[in-house]
């Protein structure tokens, strides 16, 4: 499982010959430098492109590439030495960029050698006018290797990184190191792409790794104020500034379009060149096709490669610019990226405004220690010179936080008009020109997420897809301010609203007969709500009322669950009856507890746990004040579901800083009917499905 570091962060490496593999939008050189207990590093421990095996168990690539590699076998590097410090460097006079924030920000994974199992990954953001960085460190810890994220830039240059960590003749030796790389390598590298697990030609089940390498499961982990984890996305990220003229998310990914060399055509991939190495015969080429195979469709289109941009300044956004094997999956990945710059850069503003405030008041308590200073001019000044030098901290990264918002708001603008139904807002034109899909997509959006320091900057909220647990729509009034302004039956209403704009986009974005709709609403109070779905016809069966259609309702999908359950358990998925729908389930539940007695409420929890294994969801609509009289018993159920609002409300928490992040539910434009059409649009081509 890959561990996605973040700067200062250590991880333990479970085996000693590694391979670490550096994916850079440009070409690099790289060093490995052997330092003693001490951290000096010794001139004979310096590997380079001149000397790529000057130390045992160490050898870098020479020359310079956009995908150099260090060959490391811990357990022959001298017990003398114990740091590694990999460095990468940007040559001179190449007329490549001079310093890496003019471009896309690094990436080293460090994999096994002899499975090229991936360990841990680090993409080094947040790097400017430095032209060379220390990336990682291996280290010895109580007689084991471990790994550390460092991320150390200079711009002085090797020179300078070098005499820093007390070599002697630094500039000499960076001058040799330049020198070298000048030369012509005896031997090149295939420049690689940055790879993933399942990028050995065969595409992982997951369709991506977790925001940091590993996508921990939703739910696995909730802050103290009960707040919910926003669901990692894949990773790596990377910071502001790191991507070419924007700040590269997911939750991430890799700068850079991933454009994979193109392949031989082979059999039902249409003709080949009259140059592609066809045997000939005297009646013409031999045709391979499979005479009754189609054609494959053609891959989708890398993304559109970025305007040309000033010298020195960086290229605009663009919509796509992220790793992944389609245009959907990179889209993916750049939403996730944007997600994690935003939270990181706000929390690198507050974390300098409350310095600065710190700051502020250790010289207030400093000048009124002294009585001497406590009246008169002199205390008057120092107090005045205490809040000057406060105010400029905290406008300086309130200068930082603008820079940052500026490019992640400019990348919003070209991403947004390019996201898929999936990931669209109802209001995107997409959805008018809407065709029911013949795959399910990657993930869909719940809605937007927010933070108070820049409000008009609003992230998709995206949810991998199939779901792995429920949906709460929380209809009471305790849990913002905006609830409280609003009366009962209003935000009732909101809330069901809401649910059936969720359970619209689930099914318009599943293939026909792949998704179905199930409602129990007792008492009927949400036919309004519900009637975009009862009269598209996209439900199977009318919504359940009163306790005997929730009994009935509950007790045919605990039956499928049972079964399916079973049958899956004992690897005999052929023995299930003909007549089984085996379809994704997604049940709607209004006005809970209302028409549920204790068997219903049990049924209820069992498919709240066990559902989502066999493809059967809840989306409950319910005011949990309201179940009250359950007591602890109902308390697994609602923290199994994840929770979402009808209005604005910031119980929602990222997985890299646990900001509070203010949710925004994705509500139909008023007046808008483009509800009514996708699901007409859905119904049709399920009814043409069935027949």
């Amino acid at each position: 499982m890959t561990a996605e570091l973040v700067r200062g962060q250590n991880h333990p490496l479970p085996e000693t010959v590694l391979e670490v593999r550096v994916s850079a939008h440009h070409p690099v050189m790289v060093c490995a430098a052997g330092a003693d207990e001490a951290g000096t590093v010794r001139d004979a421990w310096l590997a380079h492109p001149g000397a790529p095996r000057p130390l045992p168990g160490v050898e870098v690539s020479t020359g310079t590439t956009p995908a150099p590699r260090f060959q490391v076998d811990l357990g022959a590097v001298p017990d003398e030495v114990h740091r590694l410090h990999l460095l990468i460097a940007l040559p001179e006079g190449t007329g490549g960029p001079s310093h890496f924030g003019a471009t896309a920000a690094p990436f080293l994974a460090v994999t096994g050698r002899r499975d090229g199992s991936e360990i841990a990954g680090f993409t080094i953001t947040g790097l400017d006018a430095e032209n060379a960085v220390i990336a990682l460190e291996l280290y010895r810890r109580q007689g084991a290797w471990k790994v550390r994220a460092v991320g150390q830039g200079y711009p002085g240059g090797l020179a300078q990184l070098l005499a820093d960590h007390g070599l002697e003749a630094a500039r000499e030796r960076a001058a040799e190191i330049a020198s070298a790389v000048a030369r012509p390598a005896p031997r090149t590298e295939p420049a690689r792409l940055r790879t993933r697990p399942g990028d050995d030609g065969t595409r992982s089940a997951t369709g991506g790794t977790g925001p940091a390498g590993t996508r921990p499961a939703p739910g696995s982990g909730s802050p103290a104020d009960g707040s919910d984890t926003v669901p990692a996305g894949p990773g790596p990220l990377s910071g502001p500034g790191a991507r070419p003229g924007q700040p590269p998310l997911t939750p991430v990914a890799d700068s850079g379009d991933a454009t994979l060399p193109s392949a031989p055509a082979g059999p039902g991939e249409g003709p080949r060149d009259a140059g592609a190495g066809a045997p000939t015969v005297p009646g013409g080429r031999i045709d391979y096709s499979h005479p009754r195979r189609r054609p494959a469709p053609p891959s989708p289109p890398p993304a559109a490669p970025a305007p040309a941009a000033a010298a020195g300044e960086p290229a605009g956004p663009v919509a796509g610019d992220a790793t992944g094997w389609s245009m959907e999956e990179r889209l993916y990945n750049q939403i996730w990226g944007m997600f994690e710059d935003l939270a990181r850069t706000v929390a690198a503003y507050r974390s300098a405004v409350e310095f600065a405030e710190s700051r502020l008041d250790q010289e207030l308590d400093q000048a009124l220690a002294d009585p001497r200073s406590r009246i008169g001019g002199a205390g008057d000044a120092a107090r005045d010179a205490a809040r000057a030098k406060c105010e400029q901290l905290t406008d300086r990264a309130r200068q930082s936080l603008d820079r940052d918002l500026a490019q992640l708001s400019a990348e919003s603008d070209v991403v947004e008009p390019a996201l898929p139904p999936a990931y669209a807002r109802w209001d995107n034109p997409v959805w008018h020109a809407y065709r029911v899909p013949t795959e399910t997509p990657m993930a869909i959006r719940l809605g937007d997420l927010q933070l108070p320091e820049t409000p008009e900057l609003r992230i998709p909220f995206l949810l991998r897809l199939p779901l792995e647990r429920g949906l709460w729509v929380d209809s009471g009034r305790s849990g913002s301010d905006t609830a409280l302004m609003l009366d009962e039956a209003q935000l009732r209403k909101l809330a069901l609203d809401c649910a059936v704009s969720h359970a619209a986009r689930l099914v318009a974005v599943h293939p026909p007969g792949d998704f179905a709709v199930q409602v129990i609403d007792p008492a009927g109070t949400g036919a309004p709500s519900l009637a975009p779905l009862v009269e598209s016809g996209v439900l199977a069966v009318p919504p359940a009322t009163g306790a005997q259609g929730v009994a009935a309702t509950l007790t045919r999908l605990t039956q499928r669950v049972d079964l399916v359950t079973m049958a899956v358990r004992g690897g005999a998925p052929d023995a299930l009856p003909p007549d089984l729908d085996t379809s994704e389930q997604l049940l709607i539940v209004n006005d809970f507890p209302h028409g549920f007695d204790d068997r219903a409420v049990t049924q209820l929890r069992y498919l709240a746990d066990e559902g989502p294994q066999v493809g059967v969801h809840l989306l409950m609509v319910a005011d949990r004040e309201d179940a009250r009289a359950y007591g602890p018993v109902l308390d697994p159920l609602w923290r199994s579901l994840l929770r979402i609002t009808p209005v604005p409300d910031d119980h929602l928490a990222d997985p890299w800083v646990r900001h509070s992040w203010t949710y925004q539910p994705p509500m139909i434009p008023q007046g808008s009917a483009i509800l009514g059409q996708v699901l007409g649009r859905v119904a049709e081509a399920r009814r043409s499905w069935e027949r």
